[in-house]
């Protein structure tokens, strides 16, 4: 005997707009899951995966456009495929969905099993209306935070700090005011434990700290050298940025972002002879021509992501890392510290000329209009980290 759990929502969306959240990878991604791959046909893949370690595969048994969604789902542990069909329906007031997960087995073994879903759905379809409602992941808006910049970490970095381990998250710095600087956490701390989870890596981390909420204090691990050590962290709140409403607007703040950066940098590197930008303060930290290659390659990097979330088909990365021979191909075809900052105020005009000029369909996407406003809001930190990156390295070469 198999039985079958059923849940509705009502959704101020059009039905077009629930479909393609429900078939779409990356929209997936913005509501339901961490990583996702669909071929919305009949027979076609579906797979989803979290953070957590779990994940399930299936096939769609069943497409009609913006009406009905079907497919086969198996997840990690469970007994046997179980079937989900998704109906949705227009109505004044927006979209009506009906959720069926049926072929679900009874006794010991489905137990569990049976809750998980139901807390899975419960909370899933409750990001899905919002995201589409609002464009707010609350996955996202509800995490606490730990006040971190990330860094790269593998077993080559640790050999060098002197760490241990190979997994973990290295600092790359802290955030003022926040619960990683008041722990007394600095650049070079690899973190290997929240509360009683360890962490392998930072694609694990918004799932261990979504469970936390703000004020939460955690027992933190973390290696400073070869010294493992602990600390008591308070989780802060985390801000949510004015999203602009319209694409000229976000253009705006970002040009405003870029200038005052590239006003900063100038006076920065003023004066600054060839051999001064070049030197590196430690054979494996950046010299300042090196953080302004970098700066490239992120600005050409979000350009790509940016017309990647538009045509809603976004890659999946399984770890990310800065190759030394990228900057230094950089260096090599803009050989002066002018001309890599010429370049990089050229990629700050493209990349607010192409945001003036995002389609008006994107922006109706409130999710990913909202993601994109959220990455636009946090540039400023990451530049301004770099810039104390470029001022300590200049510092480091008058020594």
């Amino acid at each position: 005997m198999s039985h079958s759990l059923v849940f509705e929502r009502m959704i101020k969306a059009p039905t077009s707009e629930v479909y393609h959240a429900l078939t779409n990878s990356s929209r997936l991604r913005e509501w339901m899951c961490d990583l996702a791959t669909t071929d919305p046909k009949v027979n076609g893949r579906i797979y989803l995966a979290w953070f957590s370690g779990y994940y399930c595969c299936g096939h769609f048994t069943s497409l009609e456009k913006d009406r009905t969604v079907a497919y086969t789902w198996y997840g990690k542990g469970e007994p046997r495929p179980t079937l989900v069909a998704i109906t949705l329906s227009s109505h004044e007031e927006g979209t009506k969905l009906v959720l069926e997960h049926s072929e679900i087995g009874e006794g010991a073994e489905w137990e569990q099993v049976k809750k998980n879903f139901t807390q899975g759905w419960e909370s899933g379809l409750g990001n899905l209306v919002s995201i589409l409602e609002t464009g707010l992941d609350l996955r996202i808006v509800r995490r606490p935070m730990l006040g971190i910049f990330l860094d790269d970490f593998d077993a080559e970095i640790a050999q060098k700090l002197g760490v241990p381990v190979s997994e973990g998250i290295r600092l790359g710095g802290v955030v003022n005011g926040m619960g990683a600087q008041a722990a007394g956490l600095q650049v070079n701390d690899v973190l290997v434990r929240i509360g009683n989870v360890d962490i392998k890596d930072s694609n694990a981390l918004g799932y261990i700290i979504g469970a936390y909420q703000a004020g939460d204090v955690v027992e933190v691990a973390y290696y400073r050298g070869a010294e493992l050590k602990s600390a008591s962290m308070k989780l802060s709140g985390r801000p949510l940025p004015q999203i602009p409403a319209s694409p000229a607007e976000m253009a705006t703040m970002i040009e405003k972002t870029y200038a005052e950066t590239l006003k900063k940098l100038s006076a920065v590197l003023k004066g600054v002879s060839e051999e001064e930008a070049s030197f590196k303060p430690a054979p494996d930290e950046w010299s300042a021509k090196e953080v302004l290659a970098h700066l490239i390659h992120s600005e050409r990097g979000w350009q790509n992501s940016i017309g990647e979330m538009v045509g809603g088909f976004e890659p999946i990365y399984d770890d990310w890392g800065n190759l030394p021979a990228r900057n230094d191909a950089t260096i090599a075809a803009f050989s002066t510290t002018r001309k890599l900052l010429a370049e990089l105020k050229a990629l700050y005009i493209e990349t607010v000329a192409l945001i003036a000029n995002l389609p008006e369909v994107f922006v109706e996407r409130k999710s990913t209009y909202w993601r994109l406003g959220y990455q636009a809001s946090q540039i400023a930190i990451h530049l301004n980290n770099h810039l104390e990156q470029i001022q300590a390295a200049l510092k480091a070469s008058r020594r």
